[in-house]
């Protein structure tokens, strides 16, 4: 690389203009307004932490690893809390709304850098129509138990109106709204433990063979002709798919009270505080069934009440009835923690004129990127519009298998993509630039092995995209895609680089030094 593409210093961006606290020519976000509180609460949220245990616990028990279930979520927390490691590094020396896309280019190069920002776009723009066709699908089911019916793109294109009114605001309201949703998630998922754990030997079958490391490794055996085998990397994939959101945290770095300090915070504990909750839950509903057999059957064939039902039996029909309320809540939330996300990528590119300039513009009131909210929930709408003309929009499954199912699998793989990449991005980042904090285990160890596995992630999506697929053809086309769209934005860069030298050198440049004194 030449000295005219490496990586600026935090003091060379200052200096040469690219340190946002210090531009009067760009409109800034609301810095200071939210503190370690609220940037957990925009990030957690999008992990969902309802709706990643009742919808991927009874697929990990039930087509993956079985007993091993919550061996399953140890082990991606054993991961996911390495990657954060050198993720937090790198977040302690940039501090800017792109994430991963500003970390990647730092790194590794503009070229990947406008690739990741691409991705990141899709990504997160694809995670909100799915979380959409989420909350379509439960609500037609709840609205059926009242005899009424609507049509689900039509519930989806409200949540994404609802959304976008909400994030027209101050962060600091869609973080108050975020925490009430998750405040929710959390107390029902915690008195369903409760109830379930305090059963022990009363109807709860807990057995310790469940926190067997090695268990998170085994399939098992089809319990009958008529159902399927187990197959680890099936529930070591749904594991590991729980998280996504937690790596969000980088891009409220300017709107944070003390960013170098408080998202490296907030990412070891959004990974470590959702990793013990979501052993101990998904444990807790394995041990809710007589038997693992029976809890695999559970998961087979009847998963939607895989929690609900245990819920009624160990703490009262009341749990399973607000869980049904809280699965809609944790939907619209999760979808509005990632369009907050994707609008902010949105921001960065428009404030960094890659995108139109008025992409990034900020509310004078609000500070809020007002704009690329705007252009995103487009982009949402879009999406599900075009399901809904492929797909049909009479059966809410249309909603949930395609909708829902596919954008998150297609949102998913880009991630992971994007998180071995800034693993790679952040060996390359220390070296060059900070040899003095480089770190053998920080910024060496553990980026080479979040990276090993995170591949290994990809494999095992790859490897099983029949079973994820849901039986749509669009599956086999997500790795297509996700290789075209990076392909576009190197290609896009390198067009940069040759025809408009200073747009190209701002590519994931402008990062946030503080508040000018």
């Amino acid at each position: 690389m030449s000295s005219i593409d490496a990586a600026p210093s935090s003091v060379a961006a200052a200096s040469s203009g690219m340190d946002v606290a210090s531009r009067q020519d760009i409109d800034k976000l609301h810095g200071g307004a939210i503190g370690l509180t609220g940037v957990l609460l925009l990030t957690v949220t999008g992990a969902a932490p309802i709706t990643a245990m009742l919808g991927n616990v009874p697929i990990v028990v039930g087509n993956g690893t079985g007993i091993g279930a919550p061996a399953a979520f140890l082990f991606a927390t054993v991961v996911l809390t390495i990657f954060s490691v050198g993720y937090a590094a790198m977040a302690r020396k940039v501090s800017a709304v792109g994430g991963f896309y500003s970390f990647i280019s730092h790194g590794l190069g503009r070229e990947l850098g406008m690739a990741m920002a691409l991705g990141s776009i899709v990504a997160y723009s694809v995670f909100e129509a799915s979380l959409a066709g989420g909350f379509a699908y439960f609500a037609a089911a709840k609205l059926s138990t009242w005899g009424i019916t609507i049509a689900w793109p039509y519930l989806a294109l409200v949540m994404l109106a609802g959304v976008t009114a909400l994030c027209y605001f101050d962060v600091k309201l869609s973080a108050a709204i975020l925490g009430v949703a998750l405040v929710g998630e959390v107390v029902s998922l915690a008195i369903f433990d409760i109830g379930v754990f305090s059963h022990a030997g009363s109807g709860a079958h807990i057995d310790p063979a469940a926190l067997n490391p090695f268990a998170a490794f085994k399939g098992f055996d089809a319990p009958s002709p008529t159902m399927t085998a187990g197959v680890a990397s099936i529930g070591l994939f749904f594991a590991f798919w729980s998280w996504v959101g937690f790596e969000m945290a980088p891009n409220y770095a300017e709107e944070s009270k003390n960013p170098k300090k408080i998202i490296p915070m907030s990412l070891y504990i959004s990974v470590i505080s959702l990793g013990l909750f979501y052993i101990v839950t998904s444990w807790a509903a394995l041990s809710a069934y007589p038997s693992v057999a029976e809890a695999i059957t559970a998961g087979q064939t009847d998963a939607s009440n895989f929690f609900l039902k245990p819920a009624s039996i160990f703490v009262g029909d009341w749990l399973n009835d607000v869980m049904s309320y809280l699965i809609l809540t944790s939907s619209f939330a999760c979808g509005m923690a990632f369009h907050n996300t994707a609008a902010r990528y949105l921001y960065s590119l428009g404030r960094e004129r890659i995108l139109p300039a008025a992409v990034g513009k900020t509310h004078p009131k609000h500070k809020a990127p007002y704009v690329a909210s705007f252009v995103q929930t487009a982009i949402a709408a879009v999406v599900v519009l075009v399901f809904a003309a492929a797909l049909g929009k009479d059966d809410p499954n249309q909603a949930f298998a395609g909708l829902y199912g596919l954008m998150a699998l297609f949102g998913t793989t880009l991630i992971l993509v994007a998180q071995a990449v800034v693993s790679l991005a952040i060996i390359a980042y220390f070296r060059r630039e900070h040899p003095e904090d480089h770190h053998w285990f920080e910024t060496l160890v553990a980026p080479v092995v979040a990276f090993l596995a995170q591949v290994a992630v990809i494999a095992m999506l790859v490897a099983n995209l029949d079973f994820l697929s849901a039986g749509y053809a669009f599956a086999k086309w997500i790795p297509g895609l996700v290789l075209a769209i990076l392909a576009i934005g190197v290609v896009g860069a390198v067009a940069l680089k040759r025809t408009n030298r200073a747009k190209y050198d701002s590519i994931g440049r402008m990062i946030y030094e503080g508040v000018p004194e």
